[in-house]
């Protein structure tokens, strides 16, 4: 492990697993983020690949989203956008790979980690697993999660989320919004039902299930582009004094 974390693939029955790791729950520097998006993609380039999990180590978060540490230090706008651009990395390489992507949520998603979230294919979730969107707290906005966000769960769920940003939203409002596919009372529960689900997608017909993961994403194709210019309005705004001073607040208050 190195200070940023660690992302590894396990591969077993035609099934990849990508697992990243973070000391500070789950979050996100940007150099763990081109990891996680090369990683994804790898899985997916993997002839014997039949579907994809995605999943994050401990008990506590799923992921905290982006790395305050790594946000408080970007200096200049190309930082900035450099930084960002991860997270469409990352939602990108979801959205590119045939394979369906299914995300194991065994805790708390805020932020970016909502936009992984919604940017999977299925997502199972434990019923403790509380979602919120904190960038606007910030002074950012989910700029470039929002596309993914909003195509899962619809412009008024993603309005609620992105406006009332320091308010945790319960796994019961993520699964009635189309965030989590199912929820269960305990991890052990979900990881039975995940092996259940990708045992019988190792299964399927891969070509069927590719034509269906098109048709899942029809209508993104020009996500490359849109990703990068929502990073350069991240990339701005994160330079501001105001989103200086809430990041050392919620610093503060973690401690």
């Amino acid at each position: 492990m190195t200070e940023s974390g660690t992302v590894h693939t396990e591969y077993k029955d035609g099934i990849s697993t990508v697992t990243f790791f973070h000391p500070q729950s789950n979050s996100l520097p940007g150099d763990l983020l081109r990891k996680l998006a090369a990683e994804i993609s790898a899985a997916g380039k993997k002839t014997e690949t039949k579907v994809i999990v995605l999943k994050s180590e401990g008990e506590k978060a799923f992921c905290a989203g982006a790395s305050f540490d790594e946000l408080i230090s970007i200096k200049n706008f190309e930082e900035g956008k450099k930084f960002f651009s991860g997270f469409a990395l990352v939602i990108n390489a979801i959205r590119k790979v045939p394979q369906f992507v299914i995300a194991r949520i065994q805790g708390k998603a805020v932020g970016g980690g909502v936009g992984l979230v919604s940017a999977a294919d299925y997502a199972l979730a434990v019923e403790s697993a509380s979602v919120k969107l904190s960038e606007l707290a910030l002074g950012i906005g989910p700029f470039v999660v929002g596309p993914a966000v909003e195509r899962k769960i619809g412009m008024a769920a993603f309005a609620a989320l992105s406006i009332n940003a320091s308010e945790w939203h319960g796994a019961d409002w993520a699964k009635q919004n189309g965030l989590y596919a199912q929820t269960y009372p305990s991890v052990e529960e979900m990881d039975k039902a995940i092996e259940k689900l990708t045992a019988q997608l190792s299964d399927g017909n891969p070509e069927a299930m590719h034509e269906l993961k098109k048709n899942f994403w029809e209508g993104t194709q020009h996500w490359d582009v849109l990703l990068t210019q929502r990073a350069e309005i991240s990339g701005r705004l994160v330079l501001s004094e105001y989103t200086h001073n809430a990041i050392e607040k919620f610093k503060l208050q973690k401690k």
